[in-house]
């Protein structure tokens, strides 16, 4: 058992030997130049700039010896498991579905909705494809979870608002203590991602606790911070 004194709200007590990471939709849709992201209008720096705080988190994970678990968001290339309430919503120049730069938005198979070179999963890691914000809908993420005996889960990643928020949600529900990499998680709206964190570790804790990658590093290999 290690501590991580600095988390917040309170010091958080890291087991590696039930701990898992979760590292949500570093795709290249949502990151690159060019990806739906940046159709939409938004900066897609700030998403690039916290790659090599994932990559560290990544490296900590891997030497202590921690399951692994990339989400991707998309959808199948017929679109049956999106929703219209997802798909029109809004005026932006791609949809879900259509052909853009990296091939057709946010579809299984397409080169925009692959991870990011720099964290390329290892041999071995799981990666799922969730249709949804969170990704325990409709994913097996819940069987993967058991057969590692996880109790707790660290979470990195991005949107902080949207899709890491809600898995760390729907984890806190299901029991799943929960610790957020708050500099290997960002959102295209920094007022999003302040916002975001302080309703995790709000009311003692009320989804989670949150820490830096070095803290966390430190807590998994022996080290400090």
């Amino acid at each position: 058992m290690a501590s991580i004194p600095g988390a917040l709200p309170f010091a958080f007590d890291l087991d590696p030997a039930s701990t898992a990471l979760i590292v949500i939709d570093m795709q290249r849709d949502f990151i690159e130049p060019g990806g739906f992201g940046a159709s939409l209008g938004n900066d897609v720096t700030r998403l690039q700039a916290i790659i090599p705080t994932v990559a560290a988190l990544l490296l900590a994970a891997r030497q202590a010896g921690l399951p692994v678990i990339h989400t991707r968001e998309c959808h199948r290339p017929d679109l049956s498991d999106l929703p219209p309430a997802k798909r029109d919503r809004g005026t932006p120049t791609l949809r879900i579905g259509d052909p853009g730069p990296m091939g057709r938005v946010l579809i299984a198979g397409e080169p925009g909705a692959d991870i990011v070179p720099e964290l390329a999963p290892l041999p071995g890691e799981i990666v799922l494809d969730k249709p949804g914000k969170g990704a325990f809908y409709a994913t097996p993420l819940s069987d993967h979870l058991a057969q590692f005996g996880t109790k707790a889960l660290i979470f990195a990643g991005v949107t902080t608002e949207v899709c890491v928020q809600t898995t760390m949600r729907e984890a806190n529900d299901r029991g799943f203590v929960c610790l957020l990499a708050e500099d290997a998680t960002e959102s295209y709206f920094p007022a999003f991602k302040a916002a975001a964190v302080e309703m995790i570790r709000a009311q003692g804790g009320i989804v989670g606790w949150t820490a830096t990658t070095a803290e966390i590093a430190a807590a998994l290999t022996g080290g400090t911070a």
